[in-house]
């Protein structure tokens, strides 16, 4: 019964459109608990503390529902129709991560999963329960158990077949499926994703530290980005494909059949003037349905800021000047930055006499003086 029910599972979910499945113990990630308590330990979350809340549930899949016997990992297949480190090179253009491009993956996936789940209890009648990236799941480690591929040595998931394009999504079950076998480490000695990494983010294989990678910097970072990161950063305006995109695996990768997950025009290679003039509601217009609305236009703009200050063109420095003034002290504090990369020293020097008198927020005064003193260019 077990075994057909497996394969029915199987043709159900690659109708549904999953391009890969497989199913493992509850039980098969213990070390991946230690390794994430370690990542705890040494506070390399920075500002996530929703990923330190519970981390047991995380650690064991039967703390979170202990009456799950079976986990079935499955995964869609968005990989990029171009190489997604082409547009570093447009300095004036923001480069956004190939996952955020299209339409935000968790109500896709989600859909799907709760049509998988209702199948299997109609199927099966045992309970499930349906998870996609927001719940206290470790959906790298647990496919890897299942079969989908290995975490590679930048700690995200590698497929033989889609390279390093893959969302995961999870469903828990009360049934006792048969179990695939895990995948294995196939990194070997290539080191080529911790030797891309812009910012230094890889203490050592296998190791993230998320306080000095660009997708936290840009996504989950709520405040200023730390002056040593920033000319690091360069135009990536949300999230970073460096990693993921230089992995050699990505030779065998697919390009995603999903047309909800593909890359929007508009979003392909953005104009960092036209980015920088949104207000909140043309934000949320641009980025309706996309996974990039949930930071708010603020967070955005600033991220926008820092790509303009490293564009080397002096002559965006009109756009950051229009928002010396913005409501917002973050937005205020990345355009007094930007300024200081793009305009003379001379220049930059008046504005902050001007600025000072009437700025109040603390940070944004420290971002002029520090401009001033140390990074404004040298008038020629």
């Amino acid at each position: 019964m077990t075994s057909s029910l497996k394969e029915a599972l199987v043709h159900e979910a690659r109708g549904l459109g999953f391009d890969c499945v497989g199913v493992t113990d509850p039980g098969a990630i213990a070390d991946a608990a230690k390794h994430f308590r370690s990542f705890l330990d040494t506070g390399a979350h920075g500002d996530m503390d929703w990923l330190a809340a519970h981390p047991e549930r995380r650690a064991d899949p039967r703390v979170l529902w202990a009456g799950v016997r079976s986990v079935i990992m499955l995964g869609v297949n968005y990989g990029p129709d171009e190489n997604p480190l082409a547009i570093l090179a447009q300095r004036t253009r923001g480069a956004i991560s190939v996952y955020a491009q299209g339409d935000d993956y968790h109500d896709l996936i989600k859909k799907r999963l709760k049509a998988l789940a209702r199948w299997l209890v109609a199927t099966s009648g045992a309970e499930v329960k349906v998870f996609v990236d927001t719940a206290a799941v470790m959906e790298k480690p647990l496919a890897q158990a299942a079969g989908l591929g290995w975490q590679g040595k930048h700690s995200n998931l590698v497929s033989r077949e889609f390279g390093s394009w893959l969302f995961l999504g999870a469903i828990f079950s009360a049934s006792d499926l048969p179990r695939d076998d895990a995948d294995r480490d196939h990194c070997g000695s290539c080191n080529a994703c911790q030797e891309i990494c812009p910012t230094a983010a890889f203490p050592a294989p296998y190791k993230l530290d998320a306080r000095r990678c660009i997708s936290y910097l840009t996504i989950e970072n709520k405040g200023p980005i730390p002056h040593e990161f920033r000319e690091s950063i360069g135009n990536r305006i949300y999230g970073c494909d460096d990693c993921l995109a230089v992995c050699p695996w990505n030779k065998f990768a697919q390009e995603g059949r999903e047309a909800k997950l593909a890359a929007r025009t508009e979003l392909r290679a953005p104009s960092l003037v036209e980015l920088a003039r949104l207000d909140d509601a043309a934000f949320r217009a641009l980025f309706s349905k996309s996974p990039v609305k949930r930071i708010g236009r603020d967070r955005f703009v600033r991220n926008v800021l820092i790509a303009i200050g490293n564009a080397d063109d002096a002559s965006l420095a009109a756009e950051v000047e229009r928002l010396l003034d913005d409501a917002s002290p973050l937005v205020r504090g990345a355009a007094v930055w930007a300024l200081s990369q793009l305009v003379e020293r001379e220049r930059f020097e008046a504005l902050a006499a001007q600025a000072m008198g009437g700025e109040t927020d603390e940070s944004v005064r420290d971002e002029w003086l520090l401009g001033g003193g140390t990074t404004a260019r040298p008038s020629s």
